[in-house]
Parts: structure tokens; sequence; C-alpha cells
């Protein structure tokens, strides 16, 4: 027996297999990003937001007019923050408005208020439904005083977030007297 060395054997490997996987990759592509082109709707661009349809209880001034311009400063307050400002017909401002911070910190305002021909109750579920459905989260009912009081919190688009205040401070039978307090709190989104 006698092994003599020989050459080894020359076997050839073909790419085609690998070409043909290549191919059916390519051609799935295309075909799923014509379907894509094809049946692509776009992105639809936002259009003004609604402003919600609160039914029953007092009705909302659509034109609060000077009753919160006092507080509504654009500049110091987030554009989403905006829908916080209003009111119920009938109500005007009173003397007393202040910001204590006046831009040495965080926002803070507060405004007096008067409503006619409403109730303690009303006023507070005017906000209550008004705020809720315009994203505001009621975190806080009643002050520690025992005064009719609704606290809201929100996230601004500044990065923080902003509280708003409503509260009863003298009732009658044909009026209800009222603070409105909005302020920025100090935590951050």
């Amino acid at each position: 027996m006698s092994d003599e060395p020989k050459a080894p054997l020359t076997t050839t490997t073909s790419i085609w297999p690998a070409a043909v996987v290549l191919g059916v990759a390519v051609v799935m592509l295309v075909v799923f990003m014509v379907i894509n082109l094809v049946a692509n709707q776009g992105v639809s661009k936002l259009t003004a937001a609604k402003i919600p349809v609160v039914v029953g209880g007092l009705q909302r001034d659509v034109a609060p007019g000077r009753a919160l311009t006092y507080c509504r400063q654009g500049e110091e307050v987030p554009s989403n923050i905006n829908d916080a400002f209003l009111v119920p017909v009938g109500t005007v401002a009173r003397p007393g408005a202040h910001t204590p911070n006046l831009g040495a910190g965080d926002f803070d305002c507060t405004q007096p208020m008067t409503t006619t021909h409403a109730s303690a109750s009303s006023l507070i579920s005017f906000f209550n439904a008004q705020l809720e459905s315009r994203g505001w989260n009621l975190f806080s009912k009643g002050a520690s005083n025992g005064d009719p009081q609704s606290l809201f919190q929100k996230a601004g688009n500044d990065g923080f977030y902003w509280e708003v205040g409503v509260t009863v401070t003298k009732s009658s039978a044909s009026s209800v007297e009222w603070t409105f307090q909005i302020y920025q709190n100090s935590q951050t989104v």
C-alpha cells in the first residue's frame, strides 16, 4: 500500500444561490415601496383646536374681554395654558389684581372677580366642567378655611406645571365674589 500524495480535489462554489436570495429581497423591497406609495394617505395637518362645548350650568363668556386681561400676559403664560382664561357670562373684574413676583421668579397672578346671577356651587361647577374638558386636572376641592374652591393643574409647553385656582370669597343671592389665580409651579414636567 502506497499512498502517493495527490492534489486536492477542486470544487467550484457557485454564487448564484446567494444572488437569488439578494434578488428576492430587492424585489420584495420594491413591491412594498410601491404599495406604500399607492396606499399612503400622507400626514394630516392639524387644524385649530376645537373648543369643547359644555352643556348645562353657567354659560361661558365667549369674549371675556377685560375680565382676565391683567393675568393674561403672553410673554409669561405659554400658549397651551391660555385655555384657562375663561369666565362665565356676567363676570367683571374687581380691583385688587396683583402679580407678587413681577418677573422675579415663577409667574403668579391673582384677579378678584364678581359674577352676577350665579351661586357658589354653580361657579365651581362651571370651572370644573370647562377646565377638565380642556385637559386640566382637578386635584383639589375646598379651601382649608371652608370656602368653595377648585384647584387645577396642567403641563405647560414651557416645561413647567401650571396651576389655576378658583376660590369663592363671598356669595349672596344675586352674585358671587371669587378669586382667579394662576401660577407657574416651580416643579418641572
